[in-house]
């Protein structure tokens, strides 16, 4: 019997017309989790917590790296278990823009649930 895929957040993420995918494991606390590096500018970190039953939740930021240290510049924060949405194209997030404050890029994302729940 084959074994059930563990329970993660798939964040798509596209800048300068390369998409990606960034897979996020359950975590037991919020401070461990790094951000990724994207393109020169962004920085994107996604947060999946399970436990306890009242922080549960996926967060979503994304940080402009500045010379003087990431600032934040979207923030945004679902309750976990997400609700399902029937045929939903675009995960549990809906497609997702964030702008560049200094250089007018534009980073693109959207969120879905893969695996066993």
């Amino acid at each position: 019997m084959p074994l059930a895929a563990a329970e993660q957040v798939a964040c798509h993420y596209t800048y300068g017309g390369e998409t990606k995918v960034l897979a996020a494991q359950p975590v037991a606390s919020p401070y461990g989790v790094k951000p990724i590096q994207v393109g020169s500018y962004f920085l994107f970190r996604v947060v999946f917590q399970k436990s306890p039953a009242d922080q549960a939740s996926i967060k979503v930021y994304t940080y402009a790296d500045r010379e003087g240290g990431p600032v934040l510049v979207h923030q945004a924060s679902y309750p976990y278990p997400v609700k399902a949405v029937g045929g939903a194209r675009h995960g549990f997030t809906g497609q997702q823009w964030v702008y560049e404050p200094v250089r007018d890029g534009e980073l693109q994302y959207w969120c879905g649930m893969e695996g066993a729940r």
